[in-house]
């Protein structure tokens, strides 16, 4: 099966190059980077970079939000298998890109999450690991919400969790060692850093209750599926 991994970007002018430097030595058929409207020199950077033989760079003209980036990054993908990589991440490696990929690949999931075990939060109970931004899964699975995924900014992993959750989708976990995720403390001043987390936590709440049904939907698959133990 074809892989297509997709790069989403809003000002990461000090990380950008080295990512993608890694995730197209990999072996991955094409490498989408979407850039988000960035005003640092991401875009410099990155048109320096388009000479990679499977690198495709789509620059939006302004800001639209990481679920209108992920839902183009998917519009224009032609692999069967789309793995989601942020922008800002250190220590990253082969081993990670194959953690992901290999249980779509054998079919023992539908979708994997990965977690960055360099976080600020202990990983293994971690409550917001579901929110990461390292995933795999099939690109027909999440065709049905692309158009969703547009309008729904920060909230995107929700909508997309909630979805695979309402169709019984076999979701599995994966810790990435080593890998290095900042915080918006990492990455900005503590009063802004704490503005940036209110604003997404708004995203997200909004997001989850415009898809009630999808939350409805997976309550009644798990009592269906208790009810036939």
């Amino acid at each position: 099966m074809k892989t297509t991994a997709i790069i989403c970007v809003y000002n990461e002018e000090e990380t950008i190059k080295e990512v993608i430097n890694i995730v197209t030595d990999f072996f991955f058929n094409e490498v989408i980077v979407v850039n988000d409207g960035s005003t640092d020199k991401t875009d410099e950077i990155v048109n320096e970079l388009t000479d990679l033989h499977n690198l495709k760079y789509i620059s939006l003209p302004k800001n639209k939000g990481k679920g209108f980036a992920m839902a183009t990054g998917i519009e224009n993908a032609t692999g069967e298998i789309i793995t989601f990589i942020d922008a800002d991440l250190s220590n990253l490696t082969e081993e990670h890109f194959a953690q992901l990929l290999t249980p779509v690949f054998i079919n023992e999931a539908d979708m994997v999450l990965g977690q960055a075990t360099e976080t600020l939060i202990n990983y293994s109970i971690n409550p917001f690991k579901s929110f990461t931004g390292e995933r795999s899964l099939l690109k027909k699975d999440i065709l049905p919400i692309v158009n969703k995924m547009k309008h729904s900014r920060f909230g995107v992993e929700t909508l997309i969790n909630l979805y695979y959750q309402s169709e019984s989708k076999k979701v599995k976990y994966v810790m990435l060692d080593g890998l290095k995720h900042p915080t918006k403390f990492d990455k900005t001043t503590r009063p802004e850093a704490i503005k940036e987390l209110i604003k997404e936590g708004h995203q997200i709440a909004l997001t989850a209750f415009k898809n009630f049904d999808l939350i409805t939907k997976r309550i009644k698959n798990k009592i269906y599926k208790n009810l036939k133990k």
